[in-house]
């Protein structure tokens, strides 16, 4: 969460958290084989860019913990409430899909997107 969104506060960090969580706790597209945190960190293609940076790997402090056991223990609100990814555009806008998705929302520097209902993905 903290290699990610960090530049975007605890909630942008607790929104990421959100989507990993979401991802593990779906059963659609490209989420029907990852049940554990880890391989949804690590997943190949698809997983989170961050893990390729020394960044990620630094130990996580206190306030990391925190947001972790928050998200975990089921803290969820928008845009990230179904969320199953997210990107910074850096310079340009958020489109309002992705790859068939929906924009569910935007927080600080990173547009987040949900799947539609149909996915029936929860």
């Amino acid at each position: 969460m903290r290699a990610e969104a960090e530049s975007d506060g605890k909630k942008g960090m607790l929104l990421v958290g959100m989507v990993g969580v979401n991802r593990v706790r779906a059963r659609c597209l490209d989420f029907k084989n990852i049940s554990t945190i880890n391989a949804m960190v690590f997943q190949s293609p698809g997983g989170f860019e961050a893990t390729q940076k020394s960044y990620f790997y630094q130990a996580a402090r206190s306030v990391d913990i925190e947001l972790a056991k928050k998200v975990c223990e089921g803290e969820s609100f928008e845009p990230g409430r179904r969320a199953l990814w997210f990107f910074n555009p850096y310079a340009n806008s958020c489109p309002s899909t992705w790859y068939g998705q929906y924009n569910s929302g935007i927080y600080k520097s990173h547009c987040f997107f949900s799947p539609t209902e149909s996915e029936n993905c929860y």
